[in-house]
Order: C-alpha cells, then sequence, then structure tokens
C-alpha cells in the first residue's frame, strides 16, 4: 500500500506552509505530495492568507523536491481551458523532472466559481469528457503533425500539440462516485481511478464497477491503479487523538467512522481493510498542515508497519 499526501489548502495555507510539508512528505519517504484546486474556503475557518493555484504551487514545488510525485486531487474542469491545461501541466512535469500526475474532474463548488467570476455551466460531464479527449490527444500527438477537435463545448484546429511532457505519458486520475458515467469516463482515460472519502464498502463497489467498464472498454482491469481517499487523524493515544481531532473542528468518533483515525493501530487496521477492497494506493487528507509531527508519527507508526 502506497500512502500519499493530501492537502486542502484552501481551508487556510500560505506556499510556504505547503512547502514545508512537501518537504517533510519527502523526507519522511511518502510516496506523493498531491493538493486540492479550489479557491474558495469551506466551512467554520477563516481561510487565511486566502487561496493558491493548484498548478503555480505545483510549479514551484517542482523545483524544491526531488522523489514525491506532485500532483492534484482534483483539477477543476471549469477553471481552465483543457488546452491550456495541457500546456501548463507539460511545462510542471519537465520542471519537476517527470514527477507530475493529473487528476482532472468536474468542478463542483458553485459559490467559488460566483466569489471569482468563473462560469459554473450546468452540463459537466460531457465537458469533462472532452477536457480529456483534449489534453491527452494534444500530448500523444507526434512532434510535426497537429491535433484537432470539433466538439460540442470546444474547438482546437491544427494545434501543434506542444510542449510535450517529461514523461512519456502522465498519469492520468478519474474520480467520484457516480455509478455509471464516472466509470466509463475512467476506464476510457484514466490511468488510476480514486474513490473520494468513501466507507469500505463504497470503496470496494466503486472498484468493481470501474473493472467492469474496463472490460468493457476493452482495457484489462489491472491496467488501473485503484487508489482511497480519507481523511487522516491519528493519536499515539486517545487523548492525543482527541486534540488532533479538535484541532480540525471533528468529532472522534464522526472520523473514525468517516475515515483513517485513531491509533496507529487502529489506522493500520482500516488501510487493511481498504487494501482487502482493491485499493493499492491511499491518499491521506491531512487538514492541519501546520502540525508536522502528525506526519513523522504516520510514517513512524503506521507507514513503516504496511
Amino acid at each position: 500500500m502506497e500512502l500519499r499526501i493530501f492537502t486542502e489548502p484552501q481551508q487556510g495555507a500560505s506556499y510556504d506552509t505547503l512547502l514545508s510539508v512537501a518537504r517533510a512528505t519527502e523526507e519522511l519517504g511518502f510516496d506523493a505530495f498531491f493538493r486540492s484546486d479550489h479557491y474558495l474556503k469551506m466551512g467554520d475557518t477563516d481561510g487565511l492568507p486566502g487561496p493558491t493555484d493548484a498548478w503555480i504551487t505545483l510549479a514551484g514545488l517542482a523545483r524544491e523536491t526531488r522523489r514525491i510525485r506532485l500532483g492534484t486531487l482534483m483539477t477543476a474542469g471549469t477553471f481552465r481551458w483543457p488546452g491550456v491545461l495541457a500546456i501548463q501541466v507539460a511545462q510542471v512535469d519537465a520542471m519537476s523532472g517527470g514527477r507530475v500526475e493529473l487528476g482532472l474532474g468536474t468542478g463542483w463548488f458553485e459559490a467559488e466559481h460566483t466569489a471569482y467570476g468563473i462560469p459554473f455551466p450546468k452540463e459537466k460531464f460531457p465537458r469533462l469528457r472532452e477536457q480529456l479527449e483534449i489534453v491527452t490527444g494534444l500530448w500523444a500527438t507526434p512532434e510535426g503533425e497537429t491535433f484537432s477537435h470539433d466538439g460540442r463545448f470546444y474547438q482546437l484546429v491544427d494545434s501543434p500539440g506542444l510542449p510535450k511532457p517529461a514523461q512519456r505519458r502522465v498519469p492520468v486520475l478519474v474520480g467520484g462516485l457516480g455509478k455509471v458515467e464516472t466509470p466509463r469516463l475512467a476506464a476510457r482515460f484514466a490511468d488510476e481511478f480514486n474513490v473520494p472519502f468513501g466507507s469500505v464498502e463504497d470503496n470496494a463497489a466503486q472498484f468493481e464497477r470501474v473493472r467492469r467498464a474496463a472490460e468493457e472498454a476493452g482495457r484489462k482491469p489491472d491496467d488501473l491503479v485503484y487508489s482511497s481517499a480519507q481523511v487522516t487523524c491519528v493519536g499515539r493515544d486517545e487523548a492525543e487523538f482527541a486534540r488532533r481531532a479538535a484541532a480540525i473542528g471533528r468529532a472522534p468518533d464522526e472520523l473514525r467512522r468517516n475515515g483513517l483515525a485513531g491509533t496507529p493501530d487502529e489506522v493500520v487496521e482500516r488501510i487493511g481493510q481498504l487494501a482487502e477492497a482493491g485499493a493499492s494506493r491511499c491518499y491521506l487528507q491531512i487538514l492541519d498542515l501546520h502540525d508536522l509531527d502528525h506526519l513523522e508519527l504516520i510514517a513512524d507508526r503506521v507507514k513503516s508497519r504496511l
């Protein structure tokens, strides 16, 4: 089981804070640093000092880390034109020496669109399908040839499909709990499928839907990586766990029901259940980005036992 650190900077984090977490992620032996793509806080927090842009952040981290993978869960398709996104991701991939992964989703948080003047379309899945077609199509176009796309939402004519990423193929992540369209998109475009914040049973059921969709699309189901994103809160004992839960505004009992939470033994057991459900990778959603001791504990008492 691979463990990746997943952050939610819109809740309140500067670039310097994210850099500290990314460096700790690398030094402690975690596989990757991922972040959300949001411009507005959620819930009862001030969100200070304000939002950071996902791909600008990752560009900076690409130059200040050496080993860890870098990516998004998930880039909001509403925020960027797909042709421009293909350029951005390819450039950051080159800046990192080929360590970037692209999670791409529909975008869902209407309030942040309203707050920053971003159109919020009603028809999201058809747009996401075209976005995935365009981004992957641009990267796959051989040098010297051109890419065109005449879609319902986007039209590209004779694009050179440049620049190319450093990797032969940037891994593409698709995720969600939709029962029909989401598995089909994953089967067609994804290298990895992610279940966000679901129960063990939710993970198992959704992985099975994606596996069936992959077979129907003529792919081997095992060609995809299956992963789970889980809110994570760990304490050496009950008192430390309760303190960390309070710091992120969550109740201990609720966290135990809905995430990787409690003592290291409890978290190792839940990760084992996710592995039995089919996950080979977990994204640990860390909400208190100033508590680097939390990452050290997870590395020492959880990661070392997997």
